[in-house]
C-alpha cells in the first residue's frame, strides 16, 4: 500500500499524464493538418513534369455571415419575426419590476396573509419571466442557426465553384492569419449577393 505522500505523488503524476495526453489528442487534428500541408508543399517533383505549386484560398466565414446581403436580410427577417415576443417579454419584465417595487414599499404595512399572497404573485411572475426569456433566447438561437446553415450551404457551393474556376487545391476556412492575396471572401460575398 501507499503512504499518504506517495499516494498524493501518484495522483499528481497521473493527473499530469492525463492532462498531457488530453492536450496532445486535442491538438492532434491541427498537427496532422499542418503535417499534411507541409508534406504536400515538400513533395518531390514528378519525373515526367515539374509539379505546379499548390494554390491555396482562404474564406473568412464570419464575414459571410455578417457582411453579405443575404445575411443582413436574414437578420432583418428574424428581428421582425421575434419583435412581438421581445416586446411581450419587456412588458412582463416591466410588470414584474412594478409589482416588486410596490411590494417592497407596501410590505411593512401589509398583514401577513396579504404579504404572503403578493410575495407568491411576484415569485410566480418572476418564474414566468425567466421561463419566457429562456424560451425566447433558445428559439432565437435556433432560428439564427437555421439561417446561418442556409447561408453556409449556399456559400460552400460557391466556394467550390470559385475553387474550380481558379484551380485552387485547397480552401481554408479558419486561420490565425492569412494573406489578402489568397483571401476569396469578397468573391464569395459578391456571388452570394447576386
Amino acid at each position: 500500500m501507499f503512504d499518504a505522500a506517495a499516494r498524493q505523488q501518484y495522483i499528481a503524476e497521473t493527473f499530469v499524464r492525463k492532462l498531457m495526453l488530453k492536450n496532445v489528442t486535442t491538438s492532434l487534428p491541427i498537427l496532422l493538418s499542418a503535417a499534411a500541408l507541409c508534406a504536400v508543399a515538400m513533395a518531390p517533383a514528378r519525373a515526367q513534369a515539374p509539379a505546379a505549386p499548390s494554390r491555396i484560398g482562404f474564406v473568412f466565414t464570419e464575414r459571410l455571415m455578417t457582411d453579405s446581403k443575404l445575411a443582413k436580410a436574414a437578420d432583418v427577417k428574424i428581428e421582425a419575426e421575434f419583435s412581438r415576443r421581445q416586446k411581450s417579454n419587456k412588458d412582463m419584465l416591466a410588470r414584474l419590476k412594478t409589482l416588486s417595487e410596490k411590494l417592497d414599499a407596501d410590505a411593512p404595512t401589509l398583514v401577513e396573509p396579504e404579504r404572503t399572497r403578493r410575495y407568491r404573485e411576484v415569485s410566480d411572475l418572476e418564474k414566468d419571466v425567466q421561463r419566457t426569456q429562456r424560451e425566447f433566447n433558445e428559439d432565437l438561437l435556433q432560428r439564427k442557426s437555421e439561417e446561418r446553415a442556409n447561408i453556409a450551404q449556399k456559400a460552400y457551393k460557391l466556394i467550390e465553384q470559385i475553387a474550380e474556376q481558379e484551380h485552387l487545391d485547397i480552401v481554408l476556412q479558419e486561420s490565425a492569419w492569412s494573406s489578402p492575396r489568397i483571401d476569396i471572401t469578397d468573391k464569395v460575398i459578391k456571388l452570394l449577393d447576386k
